[in-house]
């Protein structure tokens, strides 16, 4: 993966990645970050993390309980509620419909160019 990604794609699958993560396991925003970027997203920051967590959260996707930290403030940890579950899997199905349309039209040969002078 690259280290910059085309906002406005990322913007679109931003959500279903955050669900992902979460439903793999419970967590807090600054290590749901840190997850997306090794997972090659090195260009997601917070700032663009913790509010889509509000935001599904807002939605009743996610719910939150805070933890006792010994490194400092309590953490707000995030996991998917029953609506987060179905989110992600219509979204999954999604993607994968929509990643499949994109193959099948990129994977078309194209036309030769036409040589110049002819």
């Amino acid at each position: 993966m690259t280290s910059s990604h085309d906002p406005q794609l990322l913007k679109g699958v931003l959500s279903l990645l955050l669900l992902h993560l979460l439903a793999e396991q419970e967590s807090y925003g600054y290590e749901v970050a840190q997850r997306l970027q090794a997972a090659g997203f090195t260009d997601v920051l917070e700032g663009t993390v913790y509010p889509a967590l509000a935001r599904l959260e807002r939605e009743g996707r996610l719910t939150t309980r805070l933890v006792a930290s010994s490194s400092g403030p309590a953490r707000k940890y995030y996991r998917l509620t029953d609506a987060g579950h179905q989110a992600l899997a219509t979204g999954t199905t999604g993607w994968a419909r929509h990643v499949a349309g994109v193959d099948a039209v990129l994977a078309r040969p194209l036309p030769t160019a036409p040589q110049k002078g002819s």
